[in-house]
């Protein structure tokens, strides 16, 4: 018996499922040690190659899922082919009992993990048979919990990209989301649309936390880009906060639930390793606003309450870099 094969191939059957389990059934988690390298790793090699041909960056997502589920099939697959090289005996031909060699390890391995039934070999021993269930079973668990996952995460970037394009529809920059805001009293007509706002950037938020990679899945036209989106609302939420009277302000509840849940959407942003900017983003224009006759308060005013937010801004800018996006102007 070669021990070392069944140490070797047991290290690696823990590493796969250890990080496959994080990854798919921690929601509080995130991704697992090895998703969490190979997504950054690939990204920032994605990331270089876009410079020149900046639509390569939208293959991201789809790649980085696809080389995930990869690793974790060759984890699996090569975990369980050592267990089985740990005995020359441990799988026999079923016809004339002679042992099997290692390319056909491999391919017992092989349709044991994708359940595609016995075959031409047979395991020889009460512990061989015991460890060929246990290989037929993680084969399962990960086809289940693979194709769950997958499903989960393409869900989940089809919803965030809804958010961004209804975001995008009401305002393209924060001045003119707030524009479109006015009534001709107040702002109270986006009081609907910030409640609305605020319960899918939750949503968004719990799936970000639960599967990082969705932070990889870059949106090629930008009406659909989530971080482009989100800055366009919190700058508008700091005019409407900051820039605009108090009696004309929309529903200040709802501006405040909707900053809440900006917050801890850039909480996530820890988990995919995305840093804040060391800039500061430049300041909404508004003086545009004042002059077109709508209730701001002094340009100085506005500024001085905009020290506090800086942290805050410099996240936002820092995710919009991640993402080869502009601040929008």
């Amino acid at each position: 018996m070669s021990e070392i094969y069944i140490i070797i191939g047991a290290l690696l059957l823990l590493l796969g499922i250890m990080d496959f389990i994080w990854t798919t059934l921690w929601v509080d988690g995130g991704a697992g040690p090895l998703t969490e390298h190979l997504s950054h790793a690939l990204w920032k090699v994605l990331w270089k190659m876009s410079r020149n041909y900046p639509k390569i960056l939208s293959l991201s997502g789809p790649l980085i899922l696809s080389m995930t589920l990869l690793m974790w099939i060759v984890l699996l697959w090569t975990g369980w082919t050592f267990v089985f090289a740990g005995n020359d005996q441990a799988i026999i031909h079923a016809q004339d009992k002679s042992p099997a060699t290692w390319p056909e390890r491999i391919y017992f391995t092989g349709y044991l993990i994708f359940t595609l039934g016995n075959g031409d070999f047979s395991p020889q021993g009460t512990v061989w048979q015991i460890a060929t269930v246990c290989a037929t079973g993680t084969g399962m668990l990960f086809i289940t919990l693979g194709v769950t996952y997958l499903l989960s995460v393409l869900g989940a970037v089809t919803q965030k990209r809804a958010f961004a394009e209804s975001v995008y529809g009401a305002g393209k920059t924060s001045a003119e989301l707030v524009k479109n805001s006015w009534n001709g009293h107040n702002f109270h007509n986006v009081d609907f649309l910030l409640s609305k706002y605020s319960s899918q950037l939750s949503s968004i938020t719990a799936q970000h936390k639960a599967y990082p990679i969705l932070h990889h899945y870059y949106a090629e036209d930008k009406k659909e880009a989530v971080p482009l989106a989100v800055t366009i609302l919190d700058e508008a939420l700091t005019i409407f906060f900051y820039g605009i009277q108090l009696e004309s302000q929309p529903n200040r509840l709802l501006v405040m639930e909707a900053r809440s849940s900006i917050k801890s959407y850039l909480d996530t942003l820890y988990s995919a390793k995305i840093k804040p900017s060391n800039e500061v983003p430049p300041y909404s224009d508004l003086e545009e606003l004042h002059n077109e006759g709508f209730p701001t308060v002094t340009k100085q005013e506005f500024i001085d309450s905009l020290e506090e937010l800086e942290d805050r801004r410099k996240k936002l800018l820092g995710i919009i870099q991640y993402n080869a996006l502009q601040w929008p102007k």
